[in-house]
């Protein structure tokens, strides 16, 4: 004959529950952690780029990097006095777009890598404020992003017009209306992208002003603006990382962003 089971006391109840709720959180915080680590991680190249060059210092603060040119340097770029604030796509290691701001900054750019939380740019999407109101040695300003980084650019460049001049989107559409801004504004995607949601890329399409300088790089996938090796779902690129960077730094070597021919 079986004994029967006595009930729970309320102490008991009280444990159990807590256990629980322990062990609930204790799930959730793995989780997150897991999360914030699952990103894609810079290469050996881009890890080597930003430790700067003979030409190039880097700056490392809490939340940005800024490659500027040295003060020993006898050279500067035609586009002294000009800023560049970049937001890394999500889920990326912003290290990862060192080799292409270290082109830039060899321009003579002031380049601001931001550091965003969790690796996505949507929760530090006016991350580029402080950095404005800090450099007061900037004349004009430049927001450049990629993917959903250039999303948020173009979210910030919208509510920030007066302050920014030229805004370079990336495999990246703008969700609002920057139609009727006084601003430069350029849009690159590869062939090969698999990424980039056309759908939306011409949905939105319209929220750039009509003079908006598009380029479609033939042969380049969604990940070769950076080095972080290759990018789930994307397209096979048949041209090199560097070819790609090279015709975004060409934009900005050309007279459309006034650094080029005297």
């Amino acid at each position: 004959m079986s004994k029967e089971k006595k009930p729970l006391t309320k102490s008991e109840k009280r444990v159990i529950i807590i256990m629980v709720i322990v062990a609930i959180v204790a799930a959730s915080i793995f989780g997150v952690l897991i999360y914030i680590n699952d990103y894609y991680k810079a290469t050996e190249k881009a890890q080597k780029a930003i430790l700067g060059n003979e030409l190039i210092e880097v700056r490392e603060k809490d939340n940005y990097y800024l490659l500027t040119q040295k003060v020993t340097s006898s050279y500067r770029g035609p586009a002294e006095g000009q800023g560049i604030i970049f937001y890394p796509g999500g889920k990326v290691d912003e290290v990862a777009y060192a080799p292409l701001m270290l082109e830039l900054a060899e321009m003579g750019y002031d380049v601001y890598i931001v550091k965003m939380p969790a690796k996505l740019a949507i929760l530090g999407s006016n991350a580029a404020e402080g950095i404005i109101e800090s450099a007061t040695n900037i004349t004009e300003w430049t927001m450049m992003g990629h993917s959903l980084g250039g999303a948020m650019a173009a979210s910030f460049s919208a509510t920030h017009d007066e302050e920014i001049d030229n805004l370079v989107l990336l495999a990246a559409y703008s969700m609002e209306d920057l139609s009727g801004l006084d601003m430069d504004v350029y849009s690159f995607y590869g062939s090969e992208d698999k990424v980039l949601n056309m759908e939306n890329y011409e949905k939105y399409y319209n929220n750039l002003p009509e003079d908006m300088v598009e380029t479609i790089i033939d042969g380049g996938n969604h990940a070769y603006y950076a080095h972080y090796g290759e990018q789930d779902g994307d397209g096979t690129a048949t041209i090199t990382r560097e070819e790609q960077q090279q015709t975004v730094l060409d934009i900005f070597l050309s007279a459309e962003l006034g650094i080029g021919e005297e």
